[in-house]
């Protein structure tokens, strides 16, 4: 099902599994040459939208919450092959009472340095799918212009009393995962 910058929807009413899946695929536009590296992070967030501590900063060198309910599958430097450039597995009845939010994140590692930003990035999109039966229950592609932007917000997985839902976002941010990172709480 896809989906539009601020729509939402319920895990719920769309699939009884509480394991789910994200994926996402990032095209890069034809630059000066340059690869680009682009990798996906997620944040367990409370209700004041901060992490409760750095090890709820899930990404290449932290693949794995501390409550397990998280897990980031790998980095995919190359963007090379079919399929999600890199994915991440979220169990939702194994996500801890004081986590209000789950913000899924993509950044340019080294964006800034390279001149590289997301309006140099085509085909980009974040996914849900059911992890149980493989089925895509929520496809949100990124097709505004982010065009100096080195880190995105693509979506956020949150709480609505006692059900889950997904938010379509395409925030972009300055500055790469340094800065969005601290942006929520992380000491980087």
């Amino acid at each position: 099902m896809p989906f539009q910058r601020r729509q939402r929807f319920s895990f719920q009413r769309s699939s009884r599994s509480e394991r789910h899946h994200r994926g996402s695929r990032l095209g890069p536009r034809a630059t000066d040459g340059q690869e680009f590296d682009l990798d996906g992070s997620v944040f367990l967030l409370n209700d004041g939208g901060k992490v409760r501590s750095d090890s709820d900063f899930i990404f290449y060198n932290n693949k794995t919450s501390s409550d397990g309910s998280v897990s980031h599958n790998g980095d995919n430097r190359s963007g090379e092959g079919d399929g999600d450039d890199e994915t991440v597995d979220i169990n939702l009845s194994q996500v801890p009472a004081d986590v209000d939010k789950i913000a899924v994140c993509v950044t340019i590692h080294e964006g800034g340095t390279r001149g590289q930003n997301f309006g140099q990035v085509s085909k980009a999109y974040i996914r849900v799918l059911n992890k149980d039966g493989g089925s895509e229950i929520a496809r949100y592609d990124l097709s505004e212009d982010a065009s100096t932007d080195t880190a995105m917000i693509f979506g956020e997985v949150y709480r609505n009393g006692s059900e889950w839902k997904f938010r379509a976002v395409g925030q972009g941010y300055q500055g790469g995962l340094g800065p969005l990172a601290q942006n929520y709480g992380v000491n980087v």
